[in-house]
């Protein structure tokens, strides 16, 4: 280019950016009429009505309280210490009226003697941590389950001569003194007495002691042996059971395409998939158990409002799991450079287990969900929670988690 045509080019862009200026200066103008005339109209709208709030809740006494939320809708849920059991509402929810659902929940001393019931007529009395039991006089033994007199228990077993032996006797000094070996019981006259098998099972399980066995115990001759359900496995130490992985074993029937989830004595083939596009809100999955959302129109409120991730969590439980028991966590992070969140805001979405799950912030940047009523097995719940983030108070984006839980038929 010469100097002529240089000019001229420079001279173009000139009257170019000035009309770029011009028009830019117009948009300017229109937005500031446009938000004037907005904030004049909300000035002139009713003004919202004052929120509505609900008397705070305490803890009852020798117990614990979850949830500190007191605006409608709010949940709060009560449990007790161990050795009290819970009268009242286990949950109560703030109602519209300023006034909460339920009853006051209160915790009541079990006292041991309703876990220790004295057999055969025997009395309990209560001694604190302690208890005794007074038996009839034909009865004796810690939970009267034991006859005085010398005849065959009832839980000794007389119809199998395995089970039936003759007792080992030696004379001393014109005495006969006679023994059975261990796990038998004398019973009879001295002159004519038998070694009968000790049922170790059901023995064990008159006394009210700790179980012999995890599942299932099956009496043997002088001793027994310990069994459990199909899925498990005994552990080493003979009596509990331990679950079988399938899914680490590979004795699992999955297809492919499906992801194996080992549960308590089992094992569940999922496949989750991303929600179905709708308007301009579309997802796409990024690992077997992850969605993210596509980048929304920049106008499209929506969308930017739809959760940013959704992510797939499948969770075991043995059933009557003790509570309040924490399950799961959801935490946020920044990406380096970029500044993270100022708030956050945790909850419960959906689910079909109202009422046994509370959501609570566990420090400033995660959330817990926790069990507060016990699951019995076998059972499949759901439940989804979400976690919203906030810079200086505007919503930023939302995260969802939905979490499958496998309740086991058995308490191990």
């Amino acid at each position: 280019m010469n100097k002529q045509q240089l000019l001229t080019a420079i001279r173009q862009m000139q009257q170019f950016l000035k009309g770029q200026e011009t028009r830019f200066a117009e948009g300017l103008r229109v937005m500031k009429h446009r938000l004037t005339t907005l904030q004049n109209t909300v000035m002139k709208t009713t003004p919202d009505p004052p929120a509505v709030f609900c008397p705070a809740l305490d803890a009852p006494l020798n117990g614990k309280r979850f949830g500190t939320k007191n605006m409608v809708d709010h949940e709060v849920h009560f449990t007790c210490d161990p050795g009290f059991r819970l009268v009242g509402s286990s949950s109560r929810v703030c109602q519209p009226n300023g006034s909460w659902t339920g009853d006051v929940p209160e915790c009541t001393d079990i006292g041991v003697c309703t876990s220790h019931l004295c057999q055969n007529g025997g009395t309990c009395v209560d001694r604190g941590e302690q208890y005794k039991c007074f038996c009839p006089q034909e009865w004796t033994g810690p939970n009267c389950q034991y006859q005085t007199q010398m005849v065959p228990p009832e839980w000794s077993v007389t119809d199998d001569p395995a089970f039936s032996r003759k007792p080992r006797c030696a004379k001393f000094d014109r005495m006969q003194q006679c023994s059975c070996e261990a796990g038998f019981h004398m019973s009879g006259t001295a002159e004519n007495s038998i070694c009968q098998d000790v049922n170790e099972c059901e023995v064990y399980k008159l006394e009210g002691a700790p179980r012999l066995c995890m599942h299932t115990c099956i009496n043997i001759p002088g001793s027994y042996r310990c069994s459990c359900p199909r899925g498990y496995q005994i552990f080493s130490d003979g009596k509990s059971c331990e679950d079988i992985d399938e899914c680490a074993l590979s004795s699992h029937n999955c297809t492919r395409g499906t992801t194996c989830i080992n549960t308590g004595g089992s094992f569940q083939c999922v496949n989750p998939e991303c929600p179905k596009p709708s308007g301009n809100i579309s997802y796409v999955k990024t690992s077997p158990f992850q969605c993210e959302r596509n980048p929304c129109p920049m106008d499209s409120r929506s969308c930017h409002h739809a959760p940013k991730t959704i992510s797939f969590h499948y969770l075991p439980l043995p059933s009557n799991l003790v509570t309040p028991t924490a399950l799961f966590r959801m935490a946020t992070a920044s990406a380096p450079g970029r500044p993270g969140p100022d708030g956050l805001r945790f909850g419960i979405a959906a689910g079909n287990g109202r009422g046994h799950f509370v959501m609570q912030r566990l420090d400033r940047q995660t959330g817990e969900l926790i069990l507060v009523q016990s699951l019995q097995g076998p059972q499949t719940t759901e439940v989804e929670v979400d976690m919203t983030e906030y810079l200086d108070r505007t919503f930023q984006a939302k995260h969802v988690s939905k979490i499958t839980i496998f309740v086991s038929a058995y308490e191990f």
